[in-house]
């Protein structure tokens, strides 16, 4: 046996903070030196943090990078651990994201990232070059001051792998292995045995089976030890890296890091029998025959052991039945944690919540106080970050400390009905009973007076005064007075939320939470510069049909037993419409005529092309109509792969011809043309039923006939 131990980690790192992510890199090490691991993986770039975005232009970004590492090396930490940090390395005139392996205070080498990540939400393109000198290792001239630090000149850099006396060791950067010919297969033909993916992987409902699968397949035929580390948490963007650190053996997961966390730090840690590597390898023909004539992939010669022979007190990790979140507790605990970060990151004192009784403000409220009762357990398990970042946010003095999460939200979370003459009692009445269970300060304000005073300004500035429609007057002026209501909400909402801690003799700000879903979003079914305008908003890439499941779940399994019947009427097409739209639109990539052809498979026994055209033309009407509201959207955390967000999702025009006039004539066509064929089957049919042959025919389009929109 050689026995190898290997830990690897979920950080919660934070863009530009170097001190914040050097402390957690360094706690990392520590934890698994103690756990007796003799290799330690980081996430992707994880002495800046992921999310530098334009900072990796600046040379400034590099250069405390360098510093830190100089810092890791000088000292013990890499003493007895091969350690894979992540950072920005400058190279010529080029700038690689790497990683940087490192053992006994040396520099092993220097692997550039050569398949970057460069679709969604990502951009490395913008900011790294891809590695593209497979052929051969090439020597890298280290900074002057790391080199008289280290002793060390020259460093190997490339595309290779680290042979030591008993095993093969290889970095696979995040998004090579999910391109089509990832590095780990060529790898595993050079004998290398374990694999060390670093990552920066944001969280997607119902995304992570696809990154497992894509261990377990790296594994599974080829063999091998693949260690995944990840970044969790909100460092600094719409995004939540959500961890689930992992170590993966032969296609058997035998360790698991959870996917939403509070803690600033989790290590994951695996026991594993490399010759059980070997053994696969050995009978897989396959395998062998491939590896007798594969391309060569360079190499580091180091003199040094990492495995330990066969020890009976040593015990072997065993696969594990792997963990999965169901949607509605995706929805809670992500943008749960997310807040939080966000929260004690920002000096915010709380936040401010416009809770209207409707289902998204009241989603909202209770993802606010899930992450509550997050904090409360976290502390009761005995995290002293979360304790202390809870004590400075809640206000504690005199020892105290949160114990009960609707005490601490009554602390933190200020919720307000902002009611008009037009208000019903029952979402008043909601409102209310909702706060009392999550535990907030509830205010229930009156805006027609506010209202008033500006429609009489309005008169004295015009002659003229708005009326709404069933005082008779015209649909601008309904939809003007309805627009003043909604943007008054706005407007008290950032007064309360700058306020109200002065009031209550607390020091800071309120954040506003905004609570527009993603459909209404892609419709466009909102005020400009109403609620929906906020600082954050953590619902903002969640679908209807998403929310609605997460307050049934959140009635039984958070205790806000007042969810459990709340839910809204559609707004002109339906929800579940909507969602097959956005899906079609951004993920298929259909504009209006391959949408039209598309659903023409899907709703074809339902619904007449005439029918679906005319659905087809009205989404794309109010969707290109409203598409400048898109460029204000609240920034919202990231959990739909439909989102329609501008800022850097979503990248399209927001002025267009909402007429579409030559892709509507298209569908018209296409439309007739169909139309006609109906009808030549319909009399082909009536034909042979009266016993008549018929030579020849023409078909239309089934439901389900292999498209791969059937499946939206």
């Amino acid at each position: 046996m050689r026995l190898l131990k290997v830990a690897t980690c979920n950080l919660n790192q934070w863009a530009m903070d170097f001190d914040c992510n050097m402390k957690n890199i360094k706690e990392s090490i520590c934890r698994a030196k103690e756990a007796g691991a003799v290799i330690r993986l980081g996430p992707e770039l994880e002495i800046t943090g992921y999310g530098c975005e334009d900072h990796f232009m600046e040379l400034d970004t590099v250069n405390h990078a360098w510093d830190c590492l100089k810092e890791l090396l000088l000292g013990d930490w890499t003493d007895g651990i091969l350690c894979s940090f992540g950072m920005p390395v400058i190279k010529g005139s080029e700038r690689y994201n790497c990683q940087v392996l490192c053992l006994n205070r040396k520099i092993v080498m220097i692997r550039p990232k050569m398949w970057l990540a460069n679709d969604g939400n990502y951009r490395e393109l913008r900011w790294f070059t891809a590695w593209k000198q497979k052929e051969h290792l090439e020597d890298f001239l280290l900074p002057n001051d790391i080199s008289e630090a280290l002793s060390q000149t020259t460093v190997p850099f490339g595309y290779g792998y680290i042979q030591f006396l008993d095993t093969a060791v290889a970095a696979e950067v995040c998004e090579e292995l999910f391109s089509p010919i990832p590095p780990h297969a060529e790898l595993a033909l050079n004998g290398v045995e374990v694999y060390l993916n670093a990552s920066g992987s944001h969280h997607q409902l119902r995304k992570l089976d696809l990154r497992l699968r894509a261990f377990i397949g790296a594994t599974h035929t080829r063999g091998g030890v693949y260690v995944y580390s990840n970044q969790q948490g909100c460092d600094g963007g719409r995004l939540y890296y959500d961890g689930c650190a992992c170590i993966v053996v032969n296609g058997d997961v035998v360790a698991q890091g959870s996917q939403f966390s509070l803690k600033d730090v989790e290590m994951v840690v695996a026991q594993v029998d490399l010759d059980a590597v070997a053994s696969l390898r050995g009978s897989i023909s396959s395998f062998q025959e491939q590896a007798s004539c594969k391309p060569k992939v360079s190499s580091v010669a180091v003199p040094y052991k990492l495995c330990q022979p066969f020890k009976l007190q040593m015990s072997l990790s065993s696969p594990l039945k792997i963990q999965y979140h169901s949607p509605e507790e995706e929805i809670a605990f992500g943008p749960g944690c997310w807040l939080w970060d966000y929260l004690r990151r920002s000096g915010a004192s709380g936040f401010l919540l416009p809770l209207s009784g409707g289902a998204d403000s009241s989603s909202v409220a209770a993802i606010v106080g899930c992450m509550c009762q997050l904090v409360v357990n976290e502390i009761s398990n005995g995290d002293e970050q979360v304790k202390a970042d809870a004590i400075r946010i809640g206000h504690y003095t005199d020892g105290q400390f949160p114990t009960d999460s609707k005490e601490f939200a009554r602390r933190i979370f200020y919720t307000v009905f902002m009611g008009s003459e037009n208000s019903s009692n029952a979402t008043r009445t909601r409102a209310k009973v909702l706060a009392e269970e999550i535990g907030s300060w509830h205010l229930d304000v009156s805006i027609d007076g506010v209202v008033s005073a500006l429609l009489s300004l309005f008169q004295t500035l015009t002659g003229k005064r708005p009326r709404y429609k069933v005082d008779g007057g015209s649909n601008i002026e309904n939809l003007g007075l309805q627009n003043i209501q909604a943007r008054m909400r706005m407007v008290l909402a950032f007064m309360l939320a700058s306020l109200l801690p002065w009031v209550h003799s607390k020091p800071g700000f309120y954040l506003v939470l905004g609570s527009s879903n993603v459909d209404e979003g892609l419709r466009g079914y909102l005020t400009k510069y109403d609620c929906s305008s906020a600082d954050i908003n953590p619902i903002g890439s969640i679908s209807k049909q998403d929310l609605r499941r997460f307050l049934r779940w959140a009635a039984v399994h958070l205790g806000y037993s007042s969810l459990a019947e709340l839910d809204e009427v559609d707004m002109g097409m339906t929800y579940e419409e909507l969602s097959v739209y956005g899906r079609l639109r951004k993920i298929f990539r259909c504009g209006p005529v391959s949408m039209f052809k598309n659903l023409c498979y899907k709703w074809g026994t339902k619904l007449t092309p005439s029918e679906i055209s005319d659905k087809v033309k009205y989404f794309f009407k109010y969707y290109s109509i409203n598409r400048h509201k898109m460029t204000v959207l609240t920034p919202s955390y990231h959990a739909e792969s439909y989102s329609p967000e501008d800022n850097r999702f979503d990248l399209r025009q927001f002025l267009y011809n909402a007429r579409w006039p030559y892709q509507f004539r298209k569908i018209d066509e296409l439309v007739q043309q169909l139309d006609g064929d109906r009808v030549a089957i319909t009399k082909s049919t009536a034909q042979e039923t009266a016993g008549v042959t018929v030579d020849g025919g023409m078909g239309v389009v089934a439901a389900g006939s292999g498209n791969p929109s059937a499946g939206v």
